[in-house]
């Protein structure tokens, strides 16, 4: 039975590609030194796409190539790589991987924030110089009767709150609606929540829509005892606003996962000794990213097996369209 034509624009881990050269055909993209001419030749035979944030944006263009593509599963809960508003226009299919990395982000997450404020890495560099031999490392800032913000309470941002009430902090949330059944207080504007609390946790999904949320005029409003912490996209807060708001003590510190423009992050960043910095780790462990490459692989499996997406975003059209009958 002739097998389906997948593209794989850029690299994924080993397991995944092992998994889908054995069930489609797999092309890969990223080895090719001709894309255009390549597209233009394999692009008509592609149904299934699998998208990545290595590989860049899935956008219009590419989509052009493909005139007969089906579904995009792409690896991250975050899907800002994507197209989403074209793929819909285009009927296609778009999946994401939650779930699976809900426990590892926010471990990560408590575990930035802490580190951030007791200065762990600080305090790691300052042994490692022999400055202890000189003198006791000076006294940290502490979470000790902190009252915590989360901006966006999602899957993963209840999975975050929940860890930090063992810290006992004050919980509260901003989105767009209160949501029912949730205990922690509500703000209906980030600005008010800003102003109540002393640490912001960013968790929110990146894109048009949440671009800047977090600006000079909310880093004022988290005052010099503020912290920040961003697990959600580097477009969420304005850069140059926090380097500023550092700078000038408008805010105490910052603990970041996430870079407006990735891998490169700003000298002024790397340079200050109140902020800690991750190259976007916060789902990089081996257990997780497997278990998210394999949703991206049984995801395409589902569709072609004619038992629709897993997990599809809020955007896609999938109900709206007919299943295709089963690949083999």
């Amino acid at each position: 039975m002739t097998k389906t034509d997948i593209l794989m624009p850029g690299p994924m881990m080993p397991s995944v590609i092992e998994a889908l050269d054995r069930d489609f055909v797999l092309h890969r993209l990223w080895e090719q030194s001709d894309r255009d001419a390549f597209l233009r030749e394999v692009g008509p035979r592609i149904r299934g796409l699998a998208a990545s944030t290595v590989a860049g944006r899935t956008d219009g263009t590419l989509l052009g190539y493909l005139p007969n593509l089906e579904v995009i599963a792409s690896f991250g809960v975050g899907y800002d790589n994507v197209d989403v508003v074209e793929a819909a226009r285009r009927g296609i299919v778009v999946t994401n991987t939650p779930d699976v990395l809900n426990a590892e982000v926010a471990d990560l997450t408590i575990g930035l924030l802490i580190a951030t404020l007791r200065q762990i890495p600080q305090a790691d560099r300052y042994l490692r110089a022999g400055q202890w031999l000189k003198a006791p490392f000076p006294l940290s800032p502490t979470l000790r009767e902190r009252k915590v913000g989360i901006i966006g309470l999602g899957r993963i941002g209840k999975a975050i709150a929940r860890r930090l009430e063992g810290f006992d902090v004050s919980i509260a949330y901003h989105g767009r609606t209160r949501q029912e059944g949730v205990a922690y207080a509500y703000h209906p504007t980030l600005k008010g929540m800003a102003e109540a609390c002393d640490v912001l946790i960013a968790i929110t999904p990146g894109g048009a829509s949440t671009k800047h949320l977090i600006n000079a005029e909310i880093l004022k409003a988290l005052g010099p005892n503020g912290v920040l912490i961003n697990v959600a996209r580097g477009s969420v807060v304005d850069e140059r606003a926090l380097i500023e708001a550092l700078r000038s003590k408008t805010i105490l510190a910052a603990g970041l996962d996430v870079f407006e423009d990735e891998p490169r992050v700003p000298q002024e960043l790397i340079d200050m000794e109140n902020v800690v910095l991750l190259p976007h780790v916060a789902s990089a462990s081996v257990h997780t990213r497997r278990a998210m490459g394999q949703l991206v692989v049984d995801n395409l499996i589902s569709w072609f097996e004619g038992k629709g997406p897993l997990t599809p975003v809020p955007e896609t059209p999938w109900s709206a369209v007919e299943l295709p009958a089963a690949a083999g």
